[in-house]
Parts: structure tokens; sequence; C-alpha cells
């Protein structure tokens, strides 16, 4: 029998400050179920096409059924997630018609490729045909691949802090994601890392760009300032929970906490400045965004400049202001089209 402190160092606890999976050798498990109801409820109902024909976009969330965990068996991740979801979908003609209609995916799971997974796109009963069909299953099937495809990696990255944790000697093992149990079989890792015991400095920095961004709205400064700073206002735009403390120093969170950042200064009608971040960025890195308002008469034109956005993040960045933000508020207020 081996002395106390002795053998095995995967089993010797009283190194490790809590004294707990000492080296990731035991099997720890995550539920992942809530998280993944609301991230997958706000990635659906961001979905939106377009075309000459008209827009279709998904406005329900109508069945999510499932469940998803994460394990931890030596260091290495392991993820499990199966889900059969019903959208609803409602399509606008360039005349103003609408058209209801279902989506629906029976078998997301991690068995399947996303390019695997059937999607199903149907009109409601008593729906007549339209050409907004075409649109949406073809266009809008992959927008739906596309917010499944970044449920997947958010699953992967976000949701899983923390369960790698340190050993014995201080370190962190890098996690080895794996779809199923099995598929460790087919790879090899053969790394291994000695560390010195030494300060080691906080925070990493990172390569970072400026954006900027232009549009035109139907509407007056005074409306549009509204629009960015009123917490139902914004929930309606974004068709998520949102929380805006529109006063200087004020903090704002939307999308679920996906967007989160403080107000920095707020001038009514002209400008609005605030510190804003993804929740994918390095904990603690925030852009500066300023957003300048100018009247035009009927219209009044918005000017976004961004600054200390990372390198990496710059396209999804102005694509996402671009469409949830500016093209969110017009679809939703009626901001970009002209009546006659």
């Amino acid at each position: 029998m081996a002395k106390w402190g002795e053998g095995d160092p995967r089993w010797i606890v009283e190194q490790r400050a809590d004294a707990t999976n000492v080296n990731n050798w035991h099997w720890t498990e995550r539920d992942a179920s809530n998280w993944s109801t609301e991230k997958l409820k706000v990635l659906f109902l961001a979905v939106r096409v377009e075309n000459e024909e008209g827009a279709c976009e998904v406005t329900e969330v109508s069945k999510l059924d499932g469940e998803a965990s994460i394990n931890n068996r030596k260091g290495k991740l392991i993820f499990f997630y199966e889900w059969n979801i019903k959208l609803s979908w409602t399509g606008t003609s360039k005349s103003g018609v609408k058209y209801k209609g279902h989506v629906e995916i029976p078998n997301l799971s991690d068995e399947n490729d996303v390019d695997e997974v059937e999607v199903s796109i149907s009109l409601a009963k008593d729906e007549p045909d339209t050409n907004l069909m075409v649109l949406m299953k073809q266009e809008g099937t992959e927008e739906i691949r596309n917010a499944m495809s970044t449920y997947i990696s958010t699953l992967k990255t976000e949701f899983t802090q923390g369960m790698i944790l340190p050993t014995v000697n201080g370190e962190q093992t890098e996690p080895a994601p794996q779809m199923a149990a099995g598929a460790e079989d087919h790879m090899t890792t053969a790394s291994t890392v000695t560390a010195t015991p030494q300060s080691k400095p906080i925070g990493v920095k990172i390569p970072t760009c400026k954006i900027s961004l232009k549009d035109i709205f139907l509407t007056s400064p005074e409306e549009l300032y509204r629009v960015f700073t009123t917490q139902e206002l914004v929930q309606a735009f974004t068709h998520a929970p949102a929380i805006i403390e529109a006063d200087k120093g004020g903090k704002f969170h939307l999308l679920d906490g996906s967007v989160s950042g403080k107000f920095i200064d707020l001038v009514p009608e002209k400008q609005i400045v605030m510190k804003w971040r993804f929740k994918s960025w390095p904990s603690g890195h925030f852009a500066t965004v300023t957003l300048n308002f100018t009247d035009k008469g009927s219209e009044t034109e918005v000017r976004l400049e961004g600054k200390g956005i990372p390198s990496s993040e710059e396209e999804r960045t102005k694509q996402g202001w671009q469409r949830y933000y500016f093209e969110g508020i017009k679809q939703t207020f009626g901001y970009g089209a002209r009546l006659f």
C-alpha cells in the first residue's frame, strides 16, 4: 500500500487548493440545456432574408425539446446535444401581403453535421402559394443552418469556460473537443508542457481596428435616438430581452447578454457614445462605439465609428451592427421604406 502522498499523481488531491479533479482525470459533466434553449431562441429569432419578392423572418420558436451537456474526461471535452425544434415564420410580399408558415428541425444533434440536419419549410394551413416559399426554402434554410452552426461553435467556446481545471502544476490543459465518445480514438495528442513557477502578466494585448458605417433612416433624430435608448423599443427590434439604463455610466445588455456595455456620453438627438462588446470577445475588452445623428429634413443620417474592435472580429462586428441594429430597426419601425 502506498504511503500518504505517494502513488499515482492523478489521485493525489492534497496538492490542489480545492482538492477536486486533479489533472482533470475524473469524469465531470455540465448541463447545457437551459443555456442552449435561450441561445437557440436568440439565434433563430434573428433569422431574416429578403429579395425582390419580399422578406421572410422567423417570428416564433414554438417548440424546443431536447437537451445538451458537456463532459470532461481526462482533460478532453465531449459534447452531447439533441434537439427537436419547430419555428414559425412570416413572409411579407413587396405589395404588403403577409404569409405565415412553419419550420421543422427534428434532428439537430451531435451525431449529424449541420449540413445533414433536416430543415423542413412549409406554409401554414389554408395559406395560398407564394414565391416567398422559394426564398424561405433557399436563403431562409441557409440562414437557419448558419444559426445552428453558431450555436454549436458557441457551445464549444463560451459555455465550456472553467471545465478544464488547473492541474497539480498550476497549468490548464487545453480542451480537445470531441463530438462523441470514441472519436478520441482517431486522434493522438503528444504535447507536454513543463511549467516553471513564475508570475504571469495579467491581460493579453490583442490587435484591434476601427470600423465605420453610415445609414439613412426615414424618421427624425429625436425618434431614432429614442429607439436606441428605450428598453421596450430595443427589445422590439432585437426580438429578445434587453436591459437599457440610458444615463451616463448606465449599463446595457442585449440579445440575452451576447452584447453588453455602458453609456459613456448621451446627447439627445445628436450623439451616443458607449463602451461596447460581444460576449465572445476576450474578457474585459470593450470597444468604443460612437453614433452621430444628423438631421436631413425628412430623414436622419447615422454615422457609426468604432474603435478598439478586435481585428479578427472586424467583419462580424460590422455585419452585426448593420443587420441586428440598422436593418432590425428599419424592419420593425418602418424607417427603411418610403410610403407614397
